[in-house]
């Protein structure tokens, strides 16, 4: 177990995998996607610039393993100062805010790709949960907060198995599941299965309800 600011984290996987061949894992799929996604990263970035002249990446704090924060990376999609205008860091459905190149992106996922620069310097892995917001993990309860029992990852179980059309309570049952059963077949078999999941593409938005009725039920029992 554990102690972080957001309390005890338990369940840390064992086994040779989890101790050093996730990591030895993720430097070689992370420097193959570098080497193969290279050029048209580039030309994300080109394209970002050319639209609106505003920086290419957009960088925002998150909680990764054990609870720590790191600055998540992604190629911006939504228009320069987005989060003080509209809803803030929640994005909506048809959200203006979404520039004509960031929905290309949000539509196919390219803006995750700039991910792998945190998979890289170790703040992230490939495959793992999703990383939340600071707002989040502070909700978390001591089951939902062993998803911070591994680094967070780029794509995961549960994005290859609904994505954001599942609800906030399934998508963390598959992330714990995931950490239960943590392997490099596990992890191979979420590879495989990304690529097609990010084909169809997608457009939905993920449920912020689940945090705001999660935050609403913690005041209720604090006031009894």
């Amino acid at each position: 177990m554990v102690d972080t600011p957001f309390g005890p984290v338990r369940g840390h996987p064992r086994g040779w995998y989890a101790r050093w061949g996730k990591r030895a894992f993720d430097l070689l799929v992370g420097t193959a996607v570098l080497l193969v996604a290279g050029v048209p990263m580039l030309l994300i970035a080109l394209a970002i610039r050319l639209e609106d002249g505003g920086p290419v990446f957009y960088r925002q704090e998150r909680i990764g393993r054990d609870g720590r924060p790191f600055l998540l990376t992604k190629f911006r999609s939504m228009c320069v100062g987005a989060e003080t205008r509209g809803a803030g860091i929640l994005v909506e459905r048809n959200d203006s805010r979404i520039t004509r190149v960031g929905r290309f992106l949000r539509k196919f996922s390219l803006d995750e790709l700039a991910q792998i620069f945190d998979v890289l310097r170790g703040d992230m892995s490939i495959v793992g949960p999703r990383p939340g917001l600071r707002y989040q993990a502070e909700l978390y309860d001591d089951e939902q907060r062993r998803r911070l029992a591994v680094r967070p990852g780029v794509t995961g179980w549960a994005q290859v198995n609904g994505r954001n059309a599942i609800p906030w309570p399934e998508r963390i049952r598959l992330d714990l599941e995931y950490i239960d059963n943590l392997s490099l077949w596990t992890d191979l078999k979420v590879l495989a299965r990304t690529i097609p999941a990010v084909l169809r593409g997608s457009d939905l938005i993920a449920d912020a309800d689940y945090w705001k009725n999660r935050r609403a039920e913690l005041e209720r029992e604090k006031r009894r």
